[in-house]
């Protein structure tokens, strides 16, 4: 009797130790990620020439999954030098100094409010390429408007930038200032300019095109 009672015990152990071990218990679905909403402040994009003179300088690269700036000349998705924006994607403008892309990002403008974006589907991408930017450069072409009589760079109001990603993700931008501190009514004599304050969600789940 003690020798079945024995047996039956090391049987239901052998289970249980191999019920614990088993690989079935994973079922290979990572969590679903949470959406991020990130304030950048006084992101520095500085550039050389301008007002007449030929711009150049590099571009200040930013990955949006870090929510930083970055030195990567890979793990980029947009890049700031004055008001142009470059997107890791598509192929060289040939603008002087600009950084060599390597990803499949793009870019689309939308008229609406960040709240209000809430997914991808429908909209066209593009990226940048010979014909231009994905983001259109110069005053009233994309996303600001520059005033030569109060000297004031100022976003259009009601335009969103969405951008895909290098690596197929989806993020929403609105900028908030051009200018160091972000004031609400900048003076254009006084105030620094190029640096951008911008507000943006990001959805770090691969294969998902909204924003809830």
């Amino acid at each position: 009797m003690k020798t079945i009672k024995t047996l039956r015990t090391l049987l239901l152990l052998a289970f249980f130790i191999g019920f614990t071990s088993c690989s079935s218990d994973d079922d290979g679905n990572a969590p679903r990620l949470d959406i991020e909403t990130v304030t950048v402040s006084n992101l520095f994009a500085p550039q050389t020439g301008g007002q007449g003179q030929p711009v150049g300088g590099e571009f200040t690269r930013f990955n949006f999954s870090t929510g930083m700036q970055t030195t990567s000349t890979t793990d980029w998705d947009i890049a700031f030098r004055g008001t142009t924006i470059a997107v890791n994607g598509g192929t060289a403008t040939g603008s002087v100094d600009e950084p060599e892309r390597n990803g499949n990002a793009a870019a689309v403008i939308v008229d609406g409010t960040l709240a209000g974006v809430n997914s991808v589907d429908g909209l066209t991408f593009l990226q940048d390429g010979t014909e231009g930017f994905a983001i259109p450069s110069g005053s009233d072409n994309g996303w600001f408007n520059y005033n030569f009589m109060t000297n004031v760079v100022s976003k259009i109001p009601g335009k969103v930038l969405v951008f895909r990603t290098r690596d197929g993700r989806f993020a929403k931008v609105e900028i908030i200032s051009y200018y160091q501190g972000a004031p609400a009514n900048p003076d254009g004599f006084n105030d620094t300019p190029r640096y951008y304050t911008f507000d943006y969600v990001y959805n770090p789940n691969e294969g998902e095109t909204t924003f809830e």
